[in-house]
């Protein structure tokens, strides 16, 4: 049997929708029956880093356009070229990891499941260029017609799916993203150490881990710092947009150069150091499909603030402390529920690892190969 993966993200994203496939991929080869193939589908060899998180298997290959593909060409073959190699391959089914499926597939007899991780560019149209919101209706609309089965990382993603895509419940699988277990794995003194001057980190700081734009709502943890002790810093670490120059600006007319610190383009491998002597993870999004930061957060031994109004409630259980998200001193007074040597904040953090186990590998991987196996009428 022979599964196909959308594996864009997989070689080029560094964050959560990159980390879902890698994570997933890896342990479905691990967990499926010996003759089940895999394979990867992407554009072009991305970033060495990240091809190489996926574990070197006889039973996990990528495949590439043909050489002589280039340009325009090369850029969309996973939405308008693929098909063609995927029925070449005899590929059985294939797996849509970020949302949607190439034009013709529905044509060709392959079984079809695909991952709906958010539906924001519906909810909050606001939020995007009026060009991307109609590119991106238009492959939801067409995905949830064509695919057979629909995954669901939350429950909110599923309630939008159905508003949103008028698709059946029945249709529609919840299961939560996987997420790995190297941020419960704890940095050696050196490792720590090292990270620490290569950042020029504070000495006790909160992490918030995320793309740096107008809908996860860093701003609001940035105000909070005004009602903090001066000892307590924020490093915000994740990829810029317009709206992180917003953010600066902000920071600097209100003096909070010193304490608030950006990082951005950090390596998947200091990711873990810069998480794990931090006081306090901090998520305060306005909107999300899950909230792959706050299990992270957890994993890594810290105590979570998230905000009210998507899923995050789904992803840190009843050991997050959970804000409206333009509610700056409910944030600051989260913050300080947070800090070492404050009262029940070692009892969330155990509360907390507890909760997430139900994110974890192999529980994940098991209830997507059943979703395979019920699609293709046998057990994988």
């Amino acid at each position: 049997m022979i599964i196909g993966y959308d594996a864009k993200r997989i070689a080029y994203n560094n964050t959560g929708l990159g980390s879902y496939g890698r994570t997933l991929v890896n342990d479905i080869a691990e967990a499926v029956q010996p003759g089940t193939m895999l394979n990867l589908y992407t554009p072009g060899t991305g970033d060495d880093a990240l091809r190489r998180q996926i574990k070197p298997r006889t039973n996990v290959r990528y495949v590439y356009p043909d050489n002589g593909i280039g340009g325009l060409s090369r850029a969309t073959w996973r939405t308008f070229g693929i098909v063609k190699d995927l029925v070449r391959d005899g590929v059985h089914l294939y797996h849509g990891l970020s949302g949607e499926l190439p034009v013709g597939i529905k044509d060709t007899g392959i079984k079809t499941v695909v991952t709906m991780h958010d539906v924001i560019f519906m909810r909050h149209p606001e939020w995007y260029g009026w060009l991307d919101r109609k590119i991106y209706a238009w492959k939801f609309r067409k995905t949830c017609r064509e695919a057979d089965r629909i995954i669901a990382i939350s429950e909110c993603t599923k309630r939008d799916v159905m508003l949103y895509g008028d698709v059946p419940a029945e249709k529609i699988d919840v299961i939560y993203q996987s997420c790995g277990t190297r941020y419960k794995l704890r940095e050696g003194e050196k490792k720590l150490q090292e990270v620490h001057t290569a950042y020029m980190l504070p000495e006790r700081y909160v992490v918030s881990v995320g793309t740096i734009e107008e809908r996860k709502n860093i701003i609001l943890a940035v105000k909070a710092m005004r009602l903090l002790p001066d000892e307590i810093s924020l490093v915000v670490v994740g990829r810029p947009s317009k709206y992180a120059e917003r953010v600066k600006h902000f920071v600097e007319a209100n003096g909070l150069s010193r304490r608030v610190r950006f990082l951005h383009n950090v390596p998947a491998d200091d990711l873990p150091a810069i998480y794990q002597m931090a006081e306090a993870c901090v998520y305060p999004s306005r909107y999300e499909g899950f909230g792959l930061p706050v299990i992270e957060g957890i994993q890594s031994g810290l105590p979570v603030v998230a905000c009210t109004g998507s899923c995050l409630e789904e992803a840190g259980g009843n050991a997050t402390i959970y804000v409206d998200p333009d509610d700056v001193y409910g944030m600051a007074d989260a913050i300080k529920q947070s800090l070492k040597g404050m009262p029940g904040r070692d009892e969330r953090i155990a509360t907390g690892m507890q909760y997430i186990s139900r994110f974890e590998n192999a529980d994940v991987a098991r209830q997507v190969i059943q979703v395979y196996s019920r699609l293709l009428g046998a057990d994988l």
